[in-house]
């Protein structure tokens, strides 16, 4: 059993690797901290985010993070970028979700936004949702402010799904019919 567990690690490192490689632009290794996946302020001085919301036509390029601190005028900006476009409900998004993005962004070595499809999502919102769309749960983690939907112009979602889930920072679901990645800072999960 240890044996076929082994293999089975290194079965899906290799295809991991094989993704990164076919990735346009490469996985590149000086801007993605590999020894330190939770971004101390040792490792990473600063940490940015740029964001599109299709929804509400909005763009977001902040510095979130400075010499070993978060920065609280743009979290408040990131919150209500996040914020539920249906309701205009903010609320505070999990940092452990912002660090989670910058990193990926980060490995997809782009200079495209990430198109928020859904943030933070009011309860009332995802019950709606959850009743009248498919795949939708009703605990979801957009009601916490710890997930998001997002793709990225000039990256396959294959790709962005690729990276997400070798991070392993959260639950990563795929969903190429709605174009999007649902990436969350909750348990390591995916679907």
């Amino acid at each position: 059993m240890r044996h076929r567990l082994s293999r089975r690690r290194l079965l899906k490192a290799g295809l991991l690797g094989a993704v990164a490689v076919s990735i346009p632009g490469g996985w590149p290794a000086t801007r993605w901290v590999f020894s330190d996946p939770d971004c101390s302020a040792r490792s990473v001085p600063s940490r940015a985010l740029f964001l599109y919301n299709p929804h509400t036509g909005e763009t977001l390029k902040t510095l979130y993070f400075e010499n070993g601190r978060y920065l609280p005028d743009a979290l408040r900006e990131i919150d209500r970028f996040f914020r539920d476009f249906r309701t205009n409900e903010v609320k505070a998004i999990d940092r452990r979700l912002l660090d989670l993005l910058w990193r990926i962004y980060s490995a997809l070595d782009t200079t495209q936004p990430f198109n928020l499809i859904s943030g933070y999502r009011s309860p009332a919102t995802n019950e709606w949702l959850a009743n009248h769309t498919e795949g939708v749960s009703l605990h979801s983690l957009h009601t916490y402010g710890m997930a998001s939907d997002v793709n990225v112009p000039g990256r396959s979602l294959e790709s962005l799904r690729a990276v997400a889930l070798a991070m392993r920072g959260g639950g990563v679901g795929f969903y190429p019919r709605s174009q999007f990645v649902h990436i969350d800072c909750g348990r390591v999960r995916y679907w």
